[in-house]
């Protein structure tokens, strides 16, 4: 039998306890071994709860618990979190975990620890929820250098904007709807200023690379300027808008990370990824595209990966399943030198003689029932497209175009 902490008892670890319990039997036989719930930490009390006489309050009393191997963290943020973590990781426990902000900021340090102590730090809920991506990345696809990583990251974003798009929805509307239905929180500008997909890419980033990327590196925008009328624009180009994580290398090796609206074709993958749900599309340059798609958060989805990493620990005793993400810093290159595409919307005063002397070349947009001077730029850099956009202090909204220059053939 194998002795499991949970710490934090909110929705995620509930929902962990959940799926080890009601699929205790099954488990068992892919495990080798039954899993059970012995100590769940959390500062409240649950009366009624089925599992109340496993709570405790402190975590010294975990500590100091001999009997249990493996600690699943479902607590969230950075501390006590990762003084937790480190802790069970020293004293030769295995740790399953879903915190994205503790992965993206330590992930490399707890991974050296669980290497250096034989024992496992899984986190493959900490990116797409319920979506298998890390083990992806690590295992099955190892052979494969990897060129290009996108995603649509945050099922919140991905929500509003579906809705902007089919319905016409208002960006404060979109996002009290999304309030309502817990979609969003009540605070939610983690979601919407990007800073959830931020720091997802960085994890993906980090080990598709092999070291670390830090997510305060990552060139991020929200969704906070996207407007109905964009989207009207968008149909009329057949593209759609989408808030993108996004890593890639150039022809030249040099590594560029960010997260941003896009305007993606009709036809790429990603376009169809509706609502709630995440996809993560991937690009080695032997495999060729891949794409993970399904239900990026919620309680049971994300939970099912955590109970996964749970399994993994259990199978994997006394060995440590090897992952690449070296703690030395790997440099991302000037965002000002990448090459894009780029949508621009100016009020109809400004003429396209006054555009194209400051641009160059663009493909003007037209929309019927909106006075305004829109276009499409060619191929430049973002240093050049600032460079000409400081020409004018009147631009209305800016979107990029998904495919730069080196993947002109690659959807």
């Amino acid at each position: 039998m194998i002795n499991v902490a949970v710490l934090g008892y909110g929705t995620i670890g509930a929902g962990v306890v959940e799926v080890l319990d009601t699929n205790a039997d099954s488990i068992e036989k892919k495990a080798g071994d039954r899993i059970v719930v012995k100590r769940i930490l959390d500062l409240r009390d649950f009366p009624g709860d089925p599992n109340q006489d496993k709570v405790v309050h402190d975590y010294k009393i975990i500590e100091e618990d001999e009997d249990i191997q493996v600690v699943v963290e479902c607590m969230g943020g950075l501390e006590p979190a990762y003084t937790f973590v480190k802790t069970a990781l020293l004293q030769g426990r295995s740790v399953a975990t879903s915190n994205k902000e503790l992965v993206a900021k330590y992930g490399a340090e707890l991974i050296a620890i669980a290497g250096e102590k034989k024992v496992n730090f899984l986190f493959e809920a900490s990116v797409g929820g319920g979506i298998p991506i890390i083990r992806p990345l690590t295992q099955c696809l190892t052979a494969d250098v990897i060129e290009e990583i996108s995603g649509i990251l945050n099922g919140t974003t991905n929500y509003m904007l579906t809705k902007m798009e089919e319905e016409g929805m208002a960006f404060d509307e979109v996002l009290k709807e999304a309030q309502e239905k817990g979609y969003a929180e009540l605070h939610p500008e983690a979601d919407i200023e990007g800073y959830d997909a931020c720091r997802k890419i960085a994890i993906l980033t980090s080990l598709a690379y092999g070291r670390q990327v830090d997510f305060e590196d990552v060139h991020t925008e929200g969704i906070t300027n996207i407007t109905a009328e964009d989207f009207q624009y968008a149909r009329q180009m057949k593209k759609c808008i989408k808030l993108l994580g996004k890593s890639w290398s150039d022809d030249n090796g040099r590594l560029y990370a960010m997260v941003c609206p896009m305007l993606i074709d009709h036809y790429h993958p990603l376009a169809g990824v509706k609502d709630v749900f995440n996809a993560i599309f991937v690009h080695g340059n032997m495999v060729g595209d891949t794409m993970f798609y399904g239900s990026g958060a919620g309680k049971l989805p994300t939970a099912s990966a955590v109970a996964a990493d749970v399994v993994d620990c259990v199978k994997h005793m006394g060995t440590h399943i090897k992952m690449i993400w070296d703690q030395e810093k790997l440099a991302l290159s000037d965002f000002g030198s990448f090459e894009r595409r780029y949508f621009v919307r100016m009020p109809k005063e400004v003429s396209l003689d006054a555009v194209e002397k400051a641009f160059g070349a663009v493909e003007p947009v037209k929309v019927d029932g909106i006075e305004e001077t829109a276009f499409v730029t060619g191929v430049m850099k973002e240093s050049d497209y600032h460079k000409a956009a400081d020409q004018f202090d009147n631009i209305l909204n800016m979107i990029l175009s998904l495919i730069h220059i080196s993947e002109p053939t690659r959807h």
